[in-house]
């Protein structure tokens, strides 16, 4: 009963449009004051959360968004991905997941994403005899990656609340996105093919080699980060560093359209959010402490002991949890509402954490394109002009083909435990 009222409380404080930590903090608030009369013990949890040098990877990782979104690189990266295969039927609905698959390793954000690749693939794709529909459907799923494909924004909060490695989650949602970006494409191949789409020309061997070069420095910015977390040469924080000079450079030297005002811009917008995630996280602080307190947690580990259920029945109940709440809450506060609580039940029951936090953002993904808040819906409604139930109807073969790429990782952990592992980061 006392879980029951929690959460009903927390729901509605959530769908009055308070701020998440706002919400998170009252609610810990109120239920401190009940069981232990005070909130004396705040101050130091929330000091020992955001006490952590991990936490540096959050803004410079936005900084590199930043930087890379105002150099305008996606033009380049679209074009590049257009003139190699958009020639084949099909080839622009791949063209697209190719362009959102690499922009989402520079960016980090779903958002971002789809916006941007958005803004040059839907008027191609149309151009080129696509249905509204698909082109809508094939971006708004294609952006979506930013949250699996690293550097990873929700991926980061996961692991500061879980206390995983970062570098760790990193490695382990390549393989999974990937994954996701292929079933993405093949499925365009096969949908140009059913309706008999037409194709631009074959641009030629020059024209390839030209967009290769001209986009080359964008295209290196992930094995700069990955490939110096993977070969052990960067720790997650400093490969943030390393990718944030890394994309000042690409767009200072190779793109010459970044001046001081934008430099001023982007170090602003990154404050804002670094301090709107650090006050979430705060928040998710007193959360997580007020409900240790009354032994929530715990009281979940008893029930699913007394259930019998194991590791797969246990996870199959969350992963479906997850996706209904993920069509009424924001990315962020999934995590944050409910990592605390499963955390305890996932140890006791051997569940590895890194593949509990691929599943949840593959499952966060789902959430950007499933009504009625999935912000990516939302986003390619208003850089196309569509009806949003259009957009819903593009997205919902998406919808299925992302529940597909979910079993398959369930049912084969290793596709996103084996990289990291491999890497040297242990359990």
């Amino acid at each position: 009963m006392t879980a029951f009222l929690i959460f009903s409380g927390l729901i509605v404080l959530l769908l009055t449009g308070i701020p998440i930590f706002a919400a998170l903090g009252l609610t810990a608030t109120v239920i401190l004051l009940i069981f232990e009369g005070g909130i004396g013990s705040v101050a130091d949890t929330v000091y020992a959360h955001l006490n952590k040098p991990i936490l540096t990877t959050i803004p410079l990782f936005v900084f590199m968004a930043q930087i890379m979104i105002r150099a305008k690189v996606i033009d380049d990266l679209y074009e590049t991905a257009h003139t190699i295969i958009g020639h084949i039927r099909g080839g622009l609905g791949v063209a697209t997941v190719l362009a959102c698959t690499i922009f989402a390793a520079i960016s980090g954000s779903s958002v971002a994403t789809a916006l941007s690749v958005g803004s040059s693939a839907i008027p191609q794709m149309q151009r080129y005899g696509y249905p509204k529909r698909e082109a809508l459907g094939v971006v708004a799923a294609g952006g979506t990656l930013g949250i699996l494909i690293p550097p990873s924004g929700p991926m980061i909060l996961y692991a500061i609340v879980s206390e995983a490695s970062i570098g760790a989650l990193f490695l382990a949602g390549i393989i999974p996105g990937i994954l996701l970006a292929l079933i993405f494409a093949a499925y365009s191949v096969f949908s140009a093919k059913r309706r008999g789409a037409k194709s631009p020309p074959y641009a030629g061997t020059p024209a390839i080699i030209r967009s290769i070069r001209k986009s080359i420095w964008a295209i290196m910015a992930p094995p700069v980060v990955m490939g110096g977390i993977y070969l052990g040469v960067f720790t997650a924080a400093e490969a943030a560093a390393a990718g944030s000079i890394y994309a000042l450079l690409v767009a200072t030297l190779a793109y010459r359209n970044f001046g001081w005002r934008d430099l001023w811009d982007c170090a602003y917008e990154s404050m804002r959010t670094s301090m709107m995630v650090f006050m979430i996280i705060a928040g998710a602080a007193m959360f997580g402490h007020a409900i240790t307190i009354i032994r929530l947690p715990v009281g979940v580990t008893e029930m699913v002991s007394q259930m019998g259920l194991g590791p797969l029945g246990f996870m199959l109940i969350v992963m479906a949890l997850i996706f209904v709440m993920g069509m009424f809450f924001e990315s962020i506060a999934i995590i944050l509402i409910t990592t605390p609580i499963l955390l305890p039940t996932m140890i006791a029951l051997d569940i590895d954490l890194i593949w509990y936090g691929v599943l949840l953002m593959i499952n966060l993904e789902l959430a950007m394109i499933t009504p009625p808040v999935g912000m990516n819906l939302f986003v390619i409604k208003g850089i196309s002009d569509a009806p949003l139930t259009e957009v819903v109807r593009g997205a919902l073969p998406y919808v299925m083909l992302m529940i597909l790429g979910l079993l398959i990782v369930l049912m084969v952990p290793g596709l996103a435990t084996w990289l990291p592992y491999s890497a040297g980061f242990g359990r």
